[in-house]
């Protein structure tokens, strides 16, 4: 704890976002950092409340040490704040970033007033880091003669490679994009990420002895059987990728996409590759609609904005959250209450409770959808059908899982009720020596979660190569 008294003389205070007609002419992350005076201000607002429930499984998946990090850089004393926060998160940079804060959510402050400014002091402790050079290489003392292969390169294949790579193992993380990053590369936009905070850590792991290899789909460029015989443990990292699809009418005409199609176009377009005529997806000068009211549709909103959209509405087939916590999830969980993001404040058509029964178009092109409105059981509301035009439908309802054919088939894991990989409590799968973590094995989660889950497949492998 900080300040004694802090909480009672200070008001919660978080990084402002650029104004909107400016922010939607580039790509450029939207915050306006806050100087050092005052983030240190906003650490000493944090309590003596006896249980930290910030930091517990429902409020921090990573376990991080949010009080003793608080209290540090209250006393001006980064650098330690850096290395405590670098005791549980590899990327600090990532979730400060692009995590949703449920450590704000279950923090005892916010009980009665605006709580810590948690999610937005972590990612000042880290860019400070790396602006005063204190993010160095760590490398390891000695070589163990074990290699590990990670098929993935999103924050769980990530954190479990920088971990292993640590203890002394050989690691190679497999990635069958152009470039590492996974989601954080592709699915992430700009405005919210900078590409070149992913860019600086990988030159961080590459000095340390990682070695990442591109363009290598695992199991069609680079065989099993030679997979198996070349490393001594294979972590699954893939994701969980299969967008969520809408089988109904009129869903095979053109516009129609899934949003992770879109979003990495604009990614890849974004650090100057071409993408075909052809084939390129574009809001420029249409009339959107977004299908799914969370992350991802978000991501999809603003992304329409720099694109020059038109028009863009985004629905919800679930019914208009509350503009306060609901009921149903009292502190410390995480609330189910009316969020407005930055891509709304720019501007958007929003519904609730809309169900899509069918797409009509003309000349192969989608032109309209028809909804209906639906109650919370999802029943059809009578007479409550409903047209809305468009060129461009993006379809961001979530993800069903991983991709069941190709490696996973030909590997033989075992797959759990939900279609994931299924593990024991080492992370392992039923194939021995093979593990999994992140969204393969959870299904599409939090990226604090892949971190951690990313750290507890690096502890599993160490047991199992200790006992081979």
């Amino acid at each position: 704890m900080g300040d004694p008294k802090g909480f009672l003389k200070t008001q919660r205070n978080v990084p402002k976002r650029r104004s909107v007609p400016n922010r939607i002419k580039d790509w450029k992350e939207f915050y306006e950092p806050l100087p050092d005076p005052m983030m240190m201000t906003q650490g000493g607002r944090c309590m003596d409340c006896g249980v930290p429930f910030c930091q517990g499984n429902t409020g921090c998946p990573v376990k991080n040490m949010i009080p003793d990090w608080n209290d540090l850089i209250y006393q001006g004393r980064w650098e330690a704040a850096l290395k405590t926060l670098h005791a549980t998160n590899n990327f600090p940079e990532f979730t400060g970033r692009l995590c949703p804060a449920p450590c704000e959510s279950a923090c005892v402050l916010g009980i009665i007033d605006g709580p810590v400014s948690i999610r937005n002091i972590e990612q000042h402790i880290i860019d400070k880091g790396f602006q005063e050079g204190w993010v160095v290489p760590i490398r390891p003392g000695f070589e163990t003669g074990r290699k590990i292969a990670i098929v993935g390169s999103g924050p769980a294949g990530l954190s479990a490679a920088q971990q292993l790579r640590r203890a002394g193992h050989a690691v190679v993380v497999f990635e069958k994009a152009d470039r590492i990053g996974g989601l954080l590369r592709y699915g992430i936009p700009d405005f919210k990420m900078e590409k070149d905070v992913i860019d600086r850590r990988l030159q961080q792991m590459t000095e340390e002895g990682v070695i990442f290899r591109t363009n290598v789909d695992v199991g069609s460029d680079y065989p099993l059987a030679a997979l198996r015989a070349e490393f001594d443990a294979i972590l699954l990292a893939m994701g969980a990728e299969v967008g969520r699809e809408l089988v109904i009418p009129g869903r095979e005409l053109n516009g129609i996409h899934q949003a992770m199609d879109f979003l990495t176009q604009q990614n890849k377009r974004n650090t100057g590759d071409c993408i075909d005529a052809s084939q390129s997806i574009t809001a420029h000068n249409k009339r959107v609609v977004i299908i799914g009211g969370g992350d991802t549709g978000s991501d999809c909103l603003g992304t329409c904005h720099r694109q020059g959209a038109k028009d863009v509405t985004q629905f919800e087939i679930l019914s208009e959250p509350p503009l306060q916590r609901a009921k149903e999830t009292p502190w410390p969980l995480w609330p189910l209450q009316m969020r407005t993001s930055h891509a709304h404040e720019e501007g958007c058509n929003r519904e609730w409770s809309l169900s899509t029964t069918q797409f009509t178009g003309f000349d192969g092109q989608v032109k309209k959808l028809h909804t209906v409105r639906v109650a919370k059981n999802f029943t059809e509301i009578p007479a409550s059908a409903m047209e809305i035009e468009a060129d461009l439908v993006l379809l961001a309802m979530g993800f069903t899982g991983p991709k069941k054919e190709g490696l996973l088939l030909e590997m033989g894991v075992a797959l759990d009720a939900r279609g994931s990989v299924a593990v024991n409590k080492n992370q392992m799968t039923s194939v021995p020596g093979v593990f999994a973590a992140g969204d393969v094995k959870r299904g599409a989660s939090l990226i604090v979660w892949a971190i951690r889950e990313g750290r507890d497949a690096a502890e599993g492998i160490e047991q199992y190569l200790k006992q081979k």
